[in-house]
């Protein structure tokens, strides 16, 4: 039974986004007003957590460094300002939250790329395989 915050949120919700963990590159599409003029300004960083769930309230921490200084914004998921989300690369981590980033430096800074986006080879069958010739010389 849903209770009457969900029923009020539940048209709110987005139902496009992409499957986000911790350690994916993100580009985040987000819709800024100057004056009486809107663009899309685009930010791009590290995932580094992400909190309160798949509801109306949940929120993901992105980091990226520019010009030599560390930047974090934190994106509301269902937010209207929100274009689009897009993972344009995976990493392979072992934390739900990277705030170990934040200091690191260098090599200790470096997340490993996990397969992404790449359709898993299935087994050949006994029946799709060829039989091998022998070759006598």
């Amino acid at each position: 039974m849903e209770t009457k915050t969900e029923q009020a949120t539940k048209s709110y919700l987005r139902t496009n986004l992409p499957e986000i963990r911790s350690g994916d590159n993100v580009r985040v599409h987000q819709k800024v007003k100057e004056g009486d003029k809107e663009r899309i300004q685009i930010f791009e960083g590290v995932v580094l957590a992400k909190k309160h769930g798949a509801g109306i309230q949940g929120t993901i921490t992105v980091r990226k460094v520019s010009q030599g200084v560390g930047v974090e914004r934190i994106f509301p998921l269902h937010s209207p300002s929100i274009e689009k989300i897009e993972v344009s690369k995976q990493n392979k981590v072992r934390r739900a939250k990277l705030y170990y980033l934040r200091t690191a430096k260098g090599k200790k800074a470096r997340l490993k790329a996990r397969e992404f986006g790449i359709p898993h080879a299935e087994p050949i069958s006994p029946e799709t395989q060829v039989e091998e010739e022998e070759i006598t010389p």
